[in-house]
């Protein structure tokens, strides 16, 4: 049976159209292509159409004829938000390394005495798949609860073959059972084990010739990353780590240029990285590389503002040309928050970014940062018909009103999945 959804009268309709073939930069971040009282005709998960009222009605009335109806009068319609880094599949917290970092510890700090990193990998070793799969489940219909349609899903927490393996296969479970569509990226080289730490090379050889292959061989991710910085993996580790991705069939991405300047976003552009995420340090030499290679530059600004530190210069990259999206990096550590609606909040505050910019980098630019701009990330014909319906009179007052979350209904392929603010 053909299911029909037609949303109608929004107050602002946000098709973000246009960019589908390549990621919106500089002037069109600003550009989202509005309709006033606008209307949106979704049928069998695709959208058809969008409109007026009017003009659907005349071009597609048989085949409106007893399609669902959602009335969006007085509301803003998006397209679903997208998350394009986060580290969704893990076990445990760790409140008590935000207490120690509240008493003057840092981030790194804690890491190299067997904290961060490497005490949510032990907690996510000793847990079993379906424990993982339960708790990322829940994390994923809050997602969905703040709009969020998409998301990309880093192994990383596992660090031996076997459990980077059994993240990557819950993330996949939960792809093809969970209503919001997953993206995976293998990220074996996101620490050195606490035991190799003093000499590394063995891991990195391991990452290799033993993880990689057998991650593309199972197909459990599209993507390779690596964390590009000193003390974890060195320009050279990192390039032979994503180089090596590269003849498996894995696309790179990069953990780049975080707590220190490391030629992270120049490795980015050399090596035709898809994005390069965190760039809180990255060099004005590296964001001019990623701007001609067109990397998107995925920025964590809920991460500077977690850990107390410099935010990412979005606005000279922005006028320099770099294609820019914005992420929770969602992780038990360094961003605790699933709320994209308050990283767009802090694009505005803590960036410099524009109200329409930071739209555009939650939506088509977010879709170009993992790869799904063809199916996702703006309202067009033939495109997901994964929708959020904001319950504000206008687009601006999502930047203005900060740490709220306006949500009203959430629609993924067709299907109410949100609705008034609730989970369904």
């Amino acid at each position: 049976m053909t299911q029909s959804l037609f949303i109608k009268n929004a107050a602002q309709l946000i098709t973000m159209a246009g960019h589908s073939n390549n990621p919106a930069v500089k002037e069109a971040m600003s550009e989202l292509n509005i309709l006033e009282n606008g209307s949106v005709f979704i049928q069998d998960g695709k959208v058809v159409a969008v409109g007026s009222e009017s003009d659907l009605r005349k071009t597609y009335g048989s085949r409106l004829e007893g399609t669902e109806e959602i009335d969006a009068t007085g509301k803003v319609v998006t397209p679903g938000l997208i998350d394009p880094h986060t580290h969704l599949v893990h076990a445990g917290t760790r409140e008590n390394e935000y207490a120690m970092r509240l008493k003057g510890k840092t981030y790194m700090d804690i890491m190299e005495s067997g904290g961060g990193i490497h005490a949510t990998t032990r907690a996510t070793q000793e847990a079993d798949e379906d424990q993982l799969y339960e708790e990322s489940s829940k994390r994923l219909d809050k997602f969905f609860e703040h709009g969020v349609t998409t998301v990309e899903a880093k192994s990383g927490y596992g660090l031996t073959l076997e459990h980077e393996l059994k993240q990557l296969r819950v993330a996949k479970r939960l792809n093809e059972t969970h209503d919001i569509d997953i993206v995976s990226t293998f990220m074996g080289a996101h620490a050195v084990p606490m035991d190799e730490k003093e000499n590394p090379e063995p891991f990195v050889t391991r990452v290799i010739e033993e993880m990689i292959p057998e991650v593309a061989k199972q197909e459990l991710a599209t993507f390779n990353d690596v964390f590009c910085e000193r003390g974890v993996f060195t320009p050279d580790q990192s390039r032979r780590i994503l180089e090596a991705g590269k003849k498996h069939g894995l696309i790179p991405k990069i953990h780049a240029d975080e707590i220190e300047p490391y030629a992270g976003a120049e490795l980015a552009a050399e090596v035709g990285a898809i994005s390069a995420d965190h760039l809180l340090r990255a060099s004005d030499e590296g964001i001019k590389a990623m701007a001609e290679k067109g990397v998107v530059g995925v920025l964590l600004p809920g991460t500077a503002f977690f850990l107390m530190a410099e935010f990412a210069r979005a606005r000279n990259m922005i006028d320099s040309g770099v294609p820019v999206a914005l992420s929770t990096d969602a992780n038990p550590g360094s961003s605790p928050t699933i709320s994209l609606p308050f990283i767009m909040n802090l694009g505005c505050l803590m960036m410099g970014m524009t109200p329409e910019e930071v739209l555009t980098a939650t939506t088509i630019n977010a879709a170009h940062a993992i790869g799904v701009a063809k199916e996702a990330g703006s309202l067009e014909e033939g495109k997901r018909g994964d929708v959020t319906i904001w319950d504000v009179p206008n687009y601006l007052v999502l930047s203005y009103q900060y740490g709220m979350n306006h949500v009203d209904t959430v629609v993924k392929s067709g299907k109410a999945v949100v609705v008034g603010g609730q989970l369904q």
